[in-house]
């Protein structure tokens, strides 16, 4: 069958308009791909070049118990954290945050002597997203949590850093071979008495009576809250007995990290001239024979106030010292001071203030409130606690007397209000406020080197004090420690 001429013009035309109409589809589809392409990569590069929010500050706090990581900014940081293995890594991804101020904040932050992170990065993971990797020296066990907005400080987003097998610094002290718990020998008579040389010895028990009038009345379960005046003794007086076993003291130097306390006139920060006068007193205390100091921490970082008090419970502390410095809103306020706890209320007004202010150490340092350990709340339960309160006032009043003469006494008598700190049930436990870092003469005696001294020699010397007056009972052990935070070793015991 042959097509004619007609038909074949009419097929063409009918096949060159349909290869017309793939050709242009063809076209329109490559073009609306680049379109696409082009749109996506605008998008994409108004996301990198976007201001996210800016990191005002990246805080690391180095230290053998945890490291601490703070990401500080205007607004609520969202993120994601993520742990690899194999090398141990925790990768941190950051929403809607400024990459140039993050980049710059982290820079030079981790030190050689951090015992958890081995170095720190930041690039740009996606879109919208900033990725922080912490290459670790081992593994961990991180834990994370915010902060709401608190004094100077804004959003905070906090990274915690611990050990996976945690190492507890004091149980390190059964595994010294510590000797002192044997009595030393008889000092020649001779020798001079220096407070940091004597040793400590057990005086008769002195009973004190409280008059009324002019009856006298045997002493009341209440305690005198008056200084205590140091007393000479004379040469012949009769010798005390020996000390039986090693007395344990929990010095607390307050505040830490996050959390800088009191501010001097001159920048002076609370937490460094504590953390000085708690080491100086462990020193003279660890010098004591029969006596070792054990500090809640040595460095500056950070550590809950329930934990302080578990740390001392931990190595069965027969005292717990927590160390601060006082401030006020006007300058002429001085004086040292020495508080106790308090199960019915303040005793004065400024004692109520002051134990607010301390007790919202947690707000400022930064507690994650997530973390429910029944043991540790289990220390802040209000059992009774009147045997403890009232040896804790004995402690304070010879300590506080002992203070006195070396600096004016803010007030004569030992002050007693709710403190967090001093709420361990089984150790009397005190508060020495050791000057008022506001005022600007004392803030200059607080960084003296030399008033340091002096101020942890009245410590002991009133700790010494007490301890004539109030011999310490025998205890089974030194420390306790759980099965996952020790070797399996032996627990040294006391001498009976």
């Amino acid at each position: 069958m042959r097509i004619g001429p007609e038909i074949a013009r009419r097929l063409f035309l009918s096949g060159h308009l349909l290869l017309r109409l793939v050709l242009f589809g063809f076209v329109a589809l490559i073009l609306s791909q680049l379109v696409v392409a082009t749109v996506r990569a605008q998008e994409t590069e108004r996301a990198v070049n976007r201001a996210g929010e800016p990191v005002r500050a990246v805080r690391i706090w180095p230290a053998q118990d945890y490291t601490r990581v703070t990401l500080e900014s205007k607004s609520a940081i969202s993120h994601t954290l993520l742990t690899i293995k194999n090398p141990d890594r925790l990768v941190l991804d950051l929403d809607d945050v400024d990459y140039q101020s993050l980049a710059k904040e982290i820079s030079g932050k981790i030190g050689a002597e951090d015992p958890y992170i081995a170095a720190l990065r930041a690039g740009r993971f996606k879109p919208g997203v900033v990725r922080l990797v912490f290459d670790l020296k081992s593994e961990a066990r991180p834990q994370i949590f915010t902060l709401k907005p608190v004094g100077e400080y804004g959003h905070r987003l906090v990274l915690d850093i611990y050990p996976a097998k945690p190492a507890d610094p004091l149980m390190a002290l059964l595994y010294k071979g510590d000797t002192r718990d044997t009595p030393p020998a008889e000092p020649a008579k001779d020798a001079p008495s220096t407070p940091a040389s004597l040793p400590l010895r057990m005086e008769p028990e002195v009973h004190t009576e409280i008059r009324t009038g002019s009856a006298a009345l045997p002493a009341d379960p209440k305690p005198d809250t008056r200084a205590e005046k140091p007393v000479q003794r004379p040469p012949d007086a009769t010798k005390p007995a020996a000390v039986q076993r090693l007395i344990t003291v929990a010095i607390d130097a307050g505040h830490g990290g996050e959390d800088p306390g009191a501010k001097g006139r001159r920048g002076t920060q609370e937490k460094h001239v504590t953390l000085m006068i708690a080491r100086r007193l462990k020193a003279l205390i660890d010098a004591e024979p029969g006596m070792r100091g054990v500090l809640t921490r040595d460095g500056d970082f950070f550590v809950p106030l329930v934990t302080r008090v578990e740390k001392a419970r931990r190595v069965k502390a027969d005292l717990f010292v927590s160390i601060h410095a006082d401030a006020f809103i006007k300058p002429h306020a001085r004086g040292s001071s020495v508080f106790a706890l308090s199960e019915r209320g303040a005793t004065s007004a400024a004692a109520r203030w002051l134990a607010k202010k301390e007790n919202e150490a947690d707000l400022i340092g930064g507690v994650n409130l997530d973390v429910k350990d029944k043991h540790l709340a289990q220390t802040l339960l209000d059992l009774s606690q009147t045997a403890t309160i009232q040896d804790s006032i004995k402690l304070a009043r010879a300590v506080l007397g002992e203070i006195g003469t070396i600096n004016t006494l803010h007030k004569d008598n030992v002050e007693q209000a709710g403190f967090a700190v001093l709420k361990a049930p089984d150790i009397p436990s005190i508060l020495v406020e050791t000057a008022f870092i506001s005022n600007p003469e004392e803030e200059s005696k607080l960084t003296d080197e030399s008033y340091q001294d002096k101020l942890a020699q009245a410590v002991l010397r009133g700790i010494r004090r007490h301890f004539t007056r109030n011999p310490a009972t025998s205890k089974p052990v030194v420390a306790t420690a759980t099965p996952a935070t020790l070797p399996q070793r032996p627990v040294l015991a006391a001498n009976p």
